[in-house]
């Protein structure tokens, strides 16, 4: 895959510095996920649906404001 080709984006969320953030870009099948501090290190790729159920899992736990050790219990 050309990352080159792909549309990279930061979370609005990364604040004006920016400097701690992954960049994202979002493939048909994929989500391909890389470090926004050197964008020329390899990056990696995780499916779709693991990608959604990563995300609410970080967004449930930072709502929550609870560990994820907490969450099996």
């Amino acid at each position: 895959m050309n990352t080159t080709e792909l549309a990279w984006f930061k979370s609005s969320y990364s604040g004006s510095q920016g400097d701690d953030c992954v960049e994202v870009a979002v493939t048909p099948q994929l989500v391909c996920v890389r470090d926004s501090k050197d964008v020329t290190l390899p990056h990696f790729a995780v499916g779709r649906a693991g990608w959604s159920r990563f995300v609410g899992f970080v967004g449930f736990v930072g709502h929550e404001g609870r560990r994820p050790a907490d969450l099996t219990a």
